[in-house]
């Protein structure tokens, strides 16, 4: 069990992907995403790993749900900043973690 002070500290935020390309460097399928978190915290970076369900161009103009404030992570030759939130399907691929309507970029999830 946690504490509501230990959820707390995580900052999950929304965000609009802005660019994605192909990662053939990743050990296994993903794709380099650009997100825009708003004025806040700008455009950051990630890699995630929802090749089985997504493409590239469906993936522009989506809004996620991320977690900004883990540790940059090396992954091959690009760094990741935020962690990218999904859910398993019955066959074990990532469903994006989404919102039922629009909000702003940078929102706080509480």
């Amino acid at each position: 069990m946690i504490t509501l002070d230990d959820f707390n500290k995580i900052d999950f935020r929304t965000g609009t992907i802005v660019r994605s390309e192909p990662f053939p460097e990743a050990k296994k399928p993903a794709f380099k995403l650009w997100i825009d978190f708003g004025p806040d915290l700008g455009v950051l970076k990630s890699s995630a790993q929802i090749t089985d369900l997504y493409t590239l161009d469906s993936l522009i103009g989506r809004q996620i749900i991320a977690v900004v404030n883990f540790q940059p992570r090396q992954i091959a030759n690009f760094i990741s900043e935020v962690l990218v939130t999904g859910f398993p399907d019955e066959n074990k691929r990532v469903v994006l973690s989404s919102l039922e309507r629009p909000v702003p970029n940078g929102s706080r999830l509480f």
